[in-house]
């Protein structure tokens, strides 16, 4: 469950306090519709290139290490833009920001499908994540505006999150079928009816959210966050093929070291006229928050590590054409198109912190059975097959777990602040995972000894996990607030 940022001194579509937004929404038949189709785009997109990524390196020539860029490029902008999405959405309203955010998406995803090489896919998949990253906290700002009733909301919010496996359940299957029968460009095509579909009912029904003109950019923290993800991003993948030793490797860890210390140095200021951190450091004097967002970058680690990872080995291991991979991966993804709305029943009678801990203990296990199952015999098949499941099952505990603990540990004034840094750590955990993984495989033998290495170290750190969870996340949060 992905739960994007709002304005911290403000719930969202409530008007700012200088400037009053434009009242509800003319008609909300029909909106949530369209909010939901360009949520849903977004979210399909981080998982739809996984099955398409042996295809896409066929077609365009591209190594195992462009592949990972591939992948990354999208995850690494979204989640170095998620907080100031939020901003933007504050300050110029979350109508206008949710139609342009619309517009570039389907225009860049149009120019996507027409690339002649993969640096240029690489561009592409990166402004699409800026894109994408406009889209998520505007859609919750416009939903909360648009239905005035208590009641009309909470069903519009639960319809709105649902969506988050549905996309994710979607995303490898949707892209199995397209890479297949059409090739790998259909699946950034696929983007294009979607978001003119999502452009005309928005425009049509949504009234504009209140905008908070005083709310300033936080452009020192904005660049330090995405030169930092981007220097860890590339040394690890550099790694893989280079060697950790080499001076390309080792300048761009020494960036990251700078630019995350300037990143510290920005955000430990006081708010003033002039400067408003994106990410408050005093949010983190809350163990359940700090675990929580470590907790979720593991998440993602896992989930995205383990999707490249298999990928792979299903296509090139095993033979496995692009939908008999999709189809390989509906174990994992099923469970989190429905077991979170029983989750989030669960939560709120004992706490965030069993459901997550046992999500974690779950996704380790059903991570760890994959060492075992590298070969293509049937037994080895079904054995993957229920590990998958179990790491479905651990994700759609877990994750609605860490959101309620992450909004019970923070000041209702920063809840917003604190989901978009929730949603910001699992992205960069995506981001890692696959640059480690990756590297990982590069560096094996064979797909089959670089699968049970990537494996086994994703499921230690699960249940190292489920550790942490147990005993920081949620302590004395009994109920969900």
């Amino acid at each position: 469950m992905a739960i994007p940022a709002t304005r911290p001194n403000t719930p969202a579509g409530v008007p700012g306090p200088t400037e009053a937004g434009d009242g509800p929404a003319r008609s909300t038949k029909g909106l949530l519709l369209g909010l939901a189709l360009g949520y849903f785009m977004v979210l399909m997109d981080t998982t739809i290139v996984t099955v398409a990524l042996p295809d896409i390196g066929h077609s365009l020539h591209a190594g195992l290490s462009s592949l990972q860029w591939v992948s990354n490029g999208y995850t690494l902008t979204f989640a170095a833009f998620l907080l100031t999405a939020g901003t933007l959405s504050d300050r110029f309203g979350g109508r206008r920001v949710f139609l342009v955010g619309l517009w570039t998406f389907g225009l860049i995803s149009a120019a996507s499908a027409l690339v002649g090489s993969v640096e240029l896919l690489v561009v592409a998949r990166a402004l699409l994540g800026v894109s994408g990253a406009l889209l998520l906290p505007t859609s919750l700002a416009i939903v909360a505006n648009s239905f005035s009733d208590p009641a009309a909301r909470a069903k519009a919010l639960g319809t709105w999150a649902a969506i988050t496996g549905v996309a994710l359940a979607a995303g490898p299957l949707v892209g199995g079928v397209l890479t297949d029968s059409i090739g790998w460009r259909a699946i950034f095509l696929v983007n294009v009816p979607i978001a003119l579909v999502s452009i005309v009912i928005t425009a049509k029904g949504a009234a504009e959210t209140g905008r908070n003109t005083a709310r300033g950019l936080d452009l020192p923290g904005q660049v330090s966050a995405i030169v930092a993800l981007g220097a860890l991003t590339f040394g690890l993948i550099q790694a893989g093929g280079a060697g950790w030793t080499a001076p390309e490797v080792l300048g761009s860890f020494a960036l990251f070291v700078v630019a995350a210390g300037v990143f510290i140095a920005v955000e430990r200021r006081e708010a003033t006229e002039r400067h408003t951190p994106m990410l408050p450091l005093r949010l983190f004097r809350s163990s359940t928050f700090s675990a929580a967002l470590f907790a979720g970058l593991l998440i993602n680690f896992a989930l995205s590590g383990v999707l490249f990872t298999l990928s792979l080995l299903f296509q090139q291991g095993r033979g496995y054409s692009a939908f008999l991979a999709g189809l390989a991966f509906l174990p994992l993804t099923l469970p989190t198109a429905f077991n979170p709305i029983f989750t989030g029943r669960l939560v709120a009678r004992i706490g965030p912190r069993t459901p997550a801990t046992a999500g974690f203990a779950l996704m380790g296990v059903g991570t760890l059975v994959q060492a075992g199952t590298t070969s293509d015999s049937a037994v080895s098949v079904a054995v993957s097959s229920l590990g998958l499941l179990l790491l479905g099952f651990g994700i759609s505990y877990a994750m609605p777990s860490l959101v309620v603990a992450v909004m019970g540990s923070v000041p209702r004034e920063l809840s917003g602040i604190a989901s978009g840094a929730l949603n910001s750590a699992r992205q960069t955990g995506a981001v890692v995972g696959v640059a480690i993984l990756g590297s990982i495989l590069n560096g094996a033998s064979s797909i089959e000894a670089g699968t049970r290495v990537s494996v086994i170290a994703s499921g230690v750190l699960l249940l190292i996990g489920s550790v942490v969870v147990f005993g920081f996340v949620g302590r004395g949060q009994q109920k969900a607030a």
